[in-house]
This record gives structure tokens, C-alpha cells and sequence, in this order.
């Protein structure tokens, strides 16, 4: 048998896994393990703030479906990962993170950066653990992975001493692949309260009878069947049973935004022809999708007329917000695998008519809802009119048109930080298919655009990547500019400048007598002259007529900035405690 430290042994198991590259930020307490990625050529991107290697990972996952690897020493470290951490538990992304751990003799004595990142990550992880021996990497390191990728997919933490990285191990003569071996052995069994193989008969047949009565019925895709194989099962089931297609901001991208029966997303600032669609059915088939607040709203008010068909891989989340009438648990491939199987053997002719009216008429109200394009700044705030796009002499931009106007062929990426212009990018940016729209979407982190474009930029090296941003997410992650440059990544960063936390500003319009505490900046950094600082290239998209090509038609890392005016709000708006039907609009 041979030896090796707790360090060769991490090195080793994630090569076996195929993880090429690793983003993190060393420290006193993970020097043992930095010092095996020099001595075994292992690709490492170093960012300059922690948080930033947990979400340039995510845009690894969130890209690829697979598995990143972020690291970060103990204490202050660790702390600044566990945001991102936080970040991918909420979105279901899988990642992998290992955090240096002062030595085991040490625990407990308030030593130097000292902190229990295992109790902090309990309950913002799918699984932690704190390694005490070498020997325990080698069933923690495959089980991580595993743990991370199947079921619903989420975070999965791995403190690790100081002691336990340079501690030798005798390693078993399978070692070499082993991995596979553990990884598979887990998998097999990960989904808990699976539907079981005997009852999905019964349960599909059960899901296509009710669908062959619906005459009203839409379908309400979410973050669950956001992946290539779950979007070609869902437009095979769509070319069989034709209907009204609504979306969480994380299922975007499942369904293509030109698609016809696409009435886009549903929620606080979703479309008012979403939220009606959702109100007036008579059967909703929820897939991935979770009816979480932002989206549902109040849950009574959702879907008050229709039977639920809950498909989701977790049984937590069955029954949890809204009671369904028929679950499946399991993943939404096998789900619509299974159901368009047995749907092109049905007879849907009873209510055929039916459903081709209501679709024609969510269709209608659809063509009918006025997307909003011209500038909603009120006469208080500007000129009076508001098509003119200029306040007190100086040229804004609208902020539809321009993220309409962006470009998003196959070979773009976007990606958003949190705010007014995420809801933007949300509403008017042409997503066409799945994993195309990465966004912080229920733990809402600002600062998490800028690293998770990077990471999508590592995964995806000949794309572009685009970064929407605002003047306040941006500064949470600026210095992330310095790893897109040392890197010459194909990202281009475009900023929405309005001098103002955006969102919060508008709510405070709204709900808060125009009370804006802390919500509007006395000053702003020249961020075109930040960006030039870091050696990036600079465009000024008010002042250059072909600022797009300038942005797009190059190779390496590109900042652009556009200034909005300050009174620009996100339209649709529901109020908390108001239904989708009644948004402002």
C-alpha cells in the first residue's frame, strides 16, 4: 500500500473526478494543501476575496451541471466563502468547497483564526463535515461529489485540519479509481422518498388522464428542469400536448423566450399575462418549480381554480407551500420521459378544442400586454416626457431597450448581479435555452454576477460572457476585475449606473412614501476609469455609437457603462400581500 498525505490524497481524488481547475484564496491554515496544487501542476485561479471563488464555482455548476471546487483557509476565510455557500444552497448548485481548519489539538481554544465553520455551514449546506484523520478523506472526498450532484443538487462542505493535510495515510491498492467506485455506490440510493418504480404506472396514468380533462391547463417550469436533457423532454411534451408555458426566474431558459405558448416569467416583476394564465387554470403542471414567495405570492391567490401536478426531486418540497393532487418525485427527465411516452398513446380529443381557445387567448393577452419600453420616469422626475430619455439635460439610456437590444446567440452567456437590472435582464434579455440566464435567484446576492461570469468564462472559454450589473452590485465584487484581467477571460461587464440601490429605492417609492434612507448615493467612482485601472478596456456605451462592437466583436475581458436615470422603475410590480393579478403596471 502507499502513503500519502491528507493533501496528495484531495489532489488525487479530484483529478479521478476530472476537476481541472479550482478557484480560492490561501491562508496559514490550508498551506499544506496549496503547496500539493504547486508540486502536482493543479490549475488554481486565485481570486482576492473568498466569496469570489464560492461563486465563480457556481458559475462553473451552474453552466456545466456539474460539481466546482472552491477554497478557503479558516476564520476570516471560510466566513467570507459561506456567503456563496449560502448563495448555492438556495439555488440548488453543486459545489464543493474545502476550508483549512487550525489543527485538531487546537479546536476549541480560540486559536488563531479559529472559527466553527462546521457548526456556521450546518445549516447553509447539504451536508459538512469536519475531517479528523487522513483516512477519512478518502470516502469524504467521493461522497462530497455525490452528495453535491444527485437529488436535488447543493453545497457540500469539507473543513479540513491543518494536521489532517499533512498527516500520512496507507491508501488501499484500488485507490486509483476508486472514486467511481464510492461516488456510484451512493448515487444508487440518493433520492429519498423516490416515487417507487411500482407506483409511477399508476401515477403517470393518473397525470395524463387529468391532463386529457384540463381545459384550462398551463405549465410552470422552475430551476429543477433548468438542463439541456429536461428542456428537450419538455419541448417534446409540448409538441404532443400544446399549452400555456409560465417560468420562475430560474426555470428561464427552459422553455425558448420566441417560443409561442411562452407567456414568460411569473411573480413580483413577472408578466401580468403569467400571473392571469396562473389565476384562471384549471390544472397546473408545476416541474422543478417550487411556488416560493417571489414567485407565487400569496399562495392562496396562485392558482386559486386549478389541481396541482407536482413534479419535483425533492419530497420536501411536495405539499410544502400549495397541496398537490398528484406528485411524482423523481427528476423531471424521467418524469416527462415517462409521461410523454404514455401521452402519445392517449386520447386528448374530449377537450382539444377547449384547450386550443385558451391558449389562443393567453396568446392574445399576451400580444396585447404592452411590453413596456419607454422610460417610466414620472413628470416630478424628469422633462414630462417620457420618451425624451433625458433628465436635466443629460442623456439617459432606457434600460429596456438597451437589454433587449443585447446580443444572445448560442455563443452568449449572461449573467446578473441583483437588483433593478437583474429584473431587467430577467424580462427583456432573449433567453433561447437552458443554462444560458445564470442569476442569484433566491438568496439574492448582490456581488454575485462579476466572480460567476469568470467561472462560466473558465467553463465556456470561447464564449462570451455577459455580465449585467449595477452600480451597487458591482462595487460588492469589484475587485474581481484583476482575476478578469490576469486571466484574459472573454467577459464583458456592462454596468446600468443610476447613482442608487435601485430595487430598494423603488420599494421605498412605492411602499414607503418616497422615504429613501441609505438608498441613493452622494458620490460615484469614475468606474470606467476603475476598470482602465486594472488594465480592462473601457467602453462608454452614452458616448460611442458602435459601443457594441467595441463590447462583443473582441477577444479579453471588455467594462462597459450606461447611465440610467434614477427614477427608472421595474414594471410589473406586485406589492407584498397583493395576488399577481394585481400588479402595478
Amino acid at each position: 500500500m502507499a502513503l500519502l498525505t491528507g493533501s496528495q490524497i484531495i489532489i488525487n481524488l479530484l483529478r479521478q473526478n476530472g476537476i481541472d481547475v479550482v478557484f480560492g484564496l490561501p491562508g496559514g491554515m490550508i498551506l499544506p494543501l496549496y503547496n500539493e496544487l504547486f508540486v502536482s501542476n493543479f490549475k488554481h485561479v486565485l481570486v482576492r476575496q473568498e466569496q469570489a471563488a464560492g461563486f465563480m464555482a457556481q458559475g462553473v455548476a451552474r453552466v456545466t451541471g456539474k460539481a466546482a471546487v472552491c477554497m478557503a483557509t479558516s476564520g476570516p476565510g471560510a466566513m467570507n466563502l459561506l456567503t456563496a455557500v449560502a448563495d448555492a444552497r438556495s439555488d440548488s448548485i453543486p459545489l464543493v468547497a474545502f476550508t483549512g481548519q487550525v489543527n485538531t489539538n487546537l479546536i476549541g481554544t480560540d486559536a488563531f483564526q479559529e472559527a466553527d465553520t462546521f457548526g456556521l455551514s450546518f445549516p447553509i449546506t447539504k451536508h459538512s463535515v469536519m475531517v479528523k484523520s487522513a483516512k477519512e478523506l478518502l470516502t469524504a472526498v467521493p461522497l462530497a461529489f455525490a452528495i453535491a450532484e444527485s437529488g436535488r443538487p447543493g453545497p457540500v462542505l469539507i473543513d479540513v485540519p491543518r494536521n489532517v493535510q499533512t498527516e500520512l495515510c496507507e491508501v488501499p491498492s484500488d485507490f486509483d479509481t476508486s472514486f467511481k467506485r464510492i461516488y456510484n455506490e451512493y448515487v444508487s440510493h440518493a433520492v429519498r422518498n423516490k416515487t417507487k418504480d411500482s407506483e409511477m404506472p399508476s401515477v403517470v396514468d393518473n397525470i395524463v388522464a387529468s391532463l386529457a380533462k384540463a381545459k384550462n391547463p398551463i405549465l410552470y417550469v422552475g430551476g429543477g428542469c433548468n438542463s439541456p436533457e429536461a428542456g428537450e423532454k419538455i419541448a417534446e411534451f409540448l409538441k404532443i400536448y400544446d399549452i400555456p408555458v409560465i417560468s420562475s426566474l430560474m426555470g428561464l431558459g427552459v422553455v425558448p423566450r420566441s417560443c409561442p405558448s411562452f407567456l414568460g416569467m411569473v411573480g413580483m416583476h413577472g408578466t401580468f399575462t403569467a400571473g392571469k394564465a396562473a389565476y384562471d387554470s384549471d390544472l397546473v403542471i408545476a416541474a422543478g418549480s417550487r411556488f416560493d414567495d417571489r414567485a407565487a405570492g400569496v399562495p392562496d391567490g396562485f392558482c386559486p381554480k386549478a389541481k396541482i401536478i407536482h413534479i419535483d426531486i425533492d419530497a420536501a418540497e411536495i405539499n410544502k407551500i400549495l397541496p398537490s393532487y398528484i406528485n411524482f418525485v423523481g427528476s423531471t427527465i424521467d418524469a416527462f420521459s415517462q409521461i410523454n411516452s404514455s401521452l402519445k398513446k392517449a386520447d386528448l380529443s374530449e377537450f382539444k378544442n377547449e384547450r386550443a381557445k385558451w391558449l389562443s387567448s393567453c396568446i392574445e393577452l399576451k400580444n396585447q400586454e404592452k411590453i413596456q419600453l419607454e422610460m417610466s420616469c414620472a413628470a416630478a422626475d424628469c422633462c414630462g416626457a417620457k420618451t425624451c430619455g433625458k433628465k436635466g439635460g443629460a442623456n439617459y439610456r432606457n434600460p429596456r431597450e438597451f437589454i433587449a437590444s443585447l446580443p444572445s446567440g448560442n455563443d452568449i452567456i449572461v449573467t446578473t448581479d441583483v437588483g433593478q437590472h437583474q429584473m431587467w435582464a430577467a424580462q427583456y434579455f432573449d433567453v433561447q435555452r437552458p443554462r444560458q440566464f445564470l442569476t442569484s435567484g433566491s438568496l439574492g446576492t448582490m456581488g454575485f454576477g462579476l466572480p460567476a461570469a469568470l467561472g462560466a468564462a473558465f467553463a465556456e472559454p470561447d464564449k462570451r460572457i455577459v455580465c449585467i450589473s449595477g452600480d451597487g452590485s458591482i462595487l460588492m465584487n469589484i475587485q474581481e476585475l484583476a482575476t478578469m484581467a490576469e486571466n484574459n477571460l472573454n467577459v464583458t461587464v456592462i454596468v446600468l449606473e443610476n447613482g442608487a440601490l435601485g430595487m430598494v429605492r423603488q420599494q421605498q417609492e412605492y411602499l414607503f412614501d418616497k422615504h429613501y434612507s441609505a438608498s441613493t448615493f452622494a458620490s460615484n467612482p469614475d468606474l470606467l476609469k476603475i476598470a482602465e485601472g486594472f488594465g480592462i478596456r473601457s467602453v462608454d456605451a452614452d458616448a460611442e455609437p458602435d459601443w457594441q462592437k467595441k463590447a462583443f466583436d473582441v477577444k479579453g475581458p471588455v467594462f462597459v457603462r450606461t447611465k440610467i436615470a434614477r427614477c427608472e422603475n421595474v414594471l410589473p410590480f406586485v406589492k407584498g400581500g397583493s395576488l399577481n393579478i394585481d400588479s402595478l403596471r
